[in-house]
């Protein structure tokens, strides 16, 4: 048996993560466990779905995070890392000369990734282990600045698509609401051909929503519970969410 050390950097629109992970390598199997989760609220989305850039201030922020980063990698031993960035960075102009400058002063090289491949990336975690293969699945992935569409037939990903929706971009305006009838469009004509159709989500906020649903792990929510949780957190203030559900700060307001 051999265990080894692997990271990935995930560079979204509301937030930074670092997570680091344990592989087992055996000749029965690889598996992977979870050894260290860093998250750091930075939300570049907030800047690039606004004014069309990262702000200066964002910037310096996130240089820290992944010199932090890097660090914590060293600590831990990791042999290897992968670290990508997604919506506020594809859509911000300065992207290329903040992951030129994170590059030459940490030497963490970062790929901005298109909406296609973060969905087919998405789609390749660990939810196959948790489905049924005689199902199908439309696959839904919630971030800050996109949303990503799966579908999942005989335990495969048949198609993937990447639109422009996502907690921050809605906070800030910023969704061309015409884009609803895009992904209402793909849905349909995606799902077509099968009969019924299972709804599975993740994501921060999706996740956060089972986590207060008290629901077992891998246990579906109803339409029902999800209705009065949002019904609940619409009755609270920002500060009421925080005290009450205990959400964290750049959580509540989205």
């Amino acid at each position: 048996m051999r265990i080894r050390k692997y990271a990935a950097i995930d560079i979204g629109s509301n937030a930074v993560r670092l997570l680091i992970s344990n592989v087992i390598e055996s000749k029965q199997q690889t598996q992977f466990f979870k050894n260290s989760l860093v998250r750091v609220p930075i939300r570049l989305g907030e800047d690039s779905f606004t004014s069309g850039k990262i702000s200066n201030r964002n910037i310096n922020r996130l240089l820290e995070s992944i010199q932090s980063f890097k660090i914590l990698m060293n600590v831990h031993g990791v042999e290897n890392y992968l670290a990508y960035a997604t919506s506020a960075l594809r859509d911000a102009k300065n992207s290329h000369l903040i992951v030129n400058e994170i590059l030459n002063k940490t030497g963490i090289n970062i790929e901005i990734i298109n909406g296609k491949r973060e969905a087919k990336i998405i789609s390749k975690t660990d939810v196959f282990q948790s489905i049924d293969i005689d199902k199908t699945y439309l696959y839904v992935d919630v971030g800050g600045g996109s949303t990503e569409f799966s579908v999942i037939y005989g335990g495969k990903r048949i198609d993937s698509i990447s639109f422009k929706i996502g907690t921050v971009r809605l906070l800030n305006k910023s969704v061309d609401y015409k884009i609803w009838n895009q992904v209402e469009d793909w849905v349909r004509k995606k799902t077509k051909p099968y009969k019924k159709i299972y709804l599975m989500g993740t994501g921060g906020n999706i996740n956060k929503i089972h986590k207060i649903s008290n629901i077992k792990d891998n246990r579906p929510i109803t339409y029902l519970a999800m209705s009065s949780i949002y019904n609940k957190l619409n009755s609270l203030t920002y500060e009421e969410r925080i005290i009450q559900m205990g959400l964290n700060p750049d959580r509540s307001d989205v």
